[in-house]
C-alpha cells in the first residue's frame, strides 16, 4: 500500500517544536497551532478514508461533498489571491490565445517530417502550423517587451504577465516573461485531459482551479489589459466575457488588444452587430485591432500613462 504523506515524518515531535516555537511568538497566527493539531492527529490515517473523527478542515471527504461547495468556492478566490498579495502581484496583463501553436523551430520540424511523409493533408496541417507559429513568437515578444519596460516602474506600478499557464500562445508569453527576468501568473485549470503548467510558469505563482467562474474572476481581478491572440473556443469566451464586463460597466475599462487583425476581421464582423442594433457604434471603441508586439505594447502605455523606456 502506498505510503500516506502523513506518515513520512514524525509528525507528533514536528507539532511540538511548531507549538514551541508558536509559544515564543506572542503575536503568532493560530495557522501553527491549527496545523500542530493537524499533524498530531495524523499518524495512521488514510486521509482519503470516510472518517467521522477527524478534522473537519482535514478531511477531504467532508470538504468535496456537494454541500460543502461554497467553502470550496472560497478556498479558490483566496488560495490564488493570498498567495499574489504575498508576492507583490497587484496589476497583470492577462494574455489568451490558441494552447495548439508552437514556436517556429517545432513549427519547421513538423513541416520537414510531413514533407517527408508526403501527405497532402499532413504537409497542409504542418504550413498552418508554420504560419501559425509566427503568433507565438510574437506573443513571447510581446511579454519580454512588456517585462522589459515595466522592471523600471516601482513595485506597486508593475504590470506582471499572466496566462491560463498551458501550452500554445499561454506558454510563449510565460516564456517572454521569464527570458525578461520577471515572474509570471498561470491560472490553469483542471480538464478531463490534464494540462499541466508549461514550464515557464513561476512556480509559486502557478495556480490550479476547478471552477471556470472562479478562474475567470481571478483573471480579472488584476488585469490591466488583455491580449488576445488568435484561438478557439476558450479564447472567445474569455474575450467576449471581458468585453461583457466592460461594455455593462461591471469593471472598468481597460485596454483589450485583438492582435492579428486579419483573423480577427475574417472570423468576426463587429460592423454586422452595429448594423444590426445589436450593440452601439461606441462600443467599437471597447476594442484595438494590433499586428506587432510593438504595436500592443504602445497601446498599453498610451492608455495608461506609463512612463518607461522602449526596449
Amino acid at each position: 500500500m502506498r505510503q500516506a504523506w502523513f506518515e513520512e515524518t514524525d509528525f507528533a515531535e514536528r507539532a511540538t517544536i511548531l507549538t514551541m516555537k508558536s509559544n515564543q511568538k506572542r503575536k503568532a497566527p493560530s495557522l501553527p497551532y491549527a496545523w500542530g493539531d493537524l499533524l498530531a492527529n495524523a499518524r495512521g490515517i488514510d486521509m482519503l478514508e470516510p472518517e467521522a473523527n477527524r478534522l473537519a478542515f482535514a478531511d477531504p471527504e467532508f470538504l468535496l461533498r456537494r454541500e460543502t461547495r461554497g467553502i470550496r468556492f472560497q478556498l479558490e478566490m483566496l488560495k490564488p489571491d493570498l498567495a499574489q498579495i504575498e508576492a507583490g502581484i497587484e496589476h497583470t496583463l492577462v494574455v489568451f490565445g490558441s494552447a495548439r501553436f508552437v514556436d517556429r523551430p517545432t513549427a519547421q520540424a513538423q513541416l520537414q517530417a510531413a514533407n517527408t511523409s508526403a501527405q497532402a493533408q499532413a504537409i497542409a496541417k504542418a504550413h498552418t502550423m508554420l504560419r501559425n507559429a509566427e503568433y507565438y513568437e510574437n506573443a513571447r515578444i510581446f511579454a519580454k517587451l512588456a517585462a522589459h519596460s515595466c522592471a523600471s516602474l516601482p513595485d506597486d506600478e508593475k504590470l506582471f504577465i499572466c496566462t491560463g499557464g498551458g501550452p500554445g500562445i499561454m506558454e510563449a508569453a510565460n516564456r517572454g516573461a521569464q527570458e525578461a527576468g520577471a515572474p509570471s501568473v498561470a491560472l490553469n485549470i483542471a480538464l478531463p485531459h490534464e494540462q499541466h503548467p508549461n514550464p515557464y510558469v513561476t512556480p509559486d505563482l502557478s495556480f490550479k482551479f476547478h471552477y471556470f467562474a472562479l478562474r475567470k474572476m481571478h483573471f480579472m481581478m488584476r488585469a490591466k489589459a488583455l491580449v488576445a491572440f488568435p484561438g478557439g473556443f476558450g479564447t472567445l469566451d474569455e474575450l467576449f466575457e471581458v468585453m461583457t464586463l466592460v461594455q455593462t460597466r461591471k469593471v472598468k475599462p481597460v485596454p483589450i488588444l485583438l492582435f492579428g487583425s486579419d483573423f480577427w476581421k475574417r472570423l468576426v464582423n463587429m460592423d454586422v452587430l452595429v448594423q444590426e442594433g445589436t450593440i452601439s457604434e461606441e462600443d467599437l471603441q471597447l476594442f484595438h485591432y494590433v499586428d506587432t508586439p510593438e504595436a500592443a505594447w504602445q497601446v498599453i502605455c498610451d492608455f495608461y500613462q506609463l512612463n518607461v523606456p522602449q526596449v
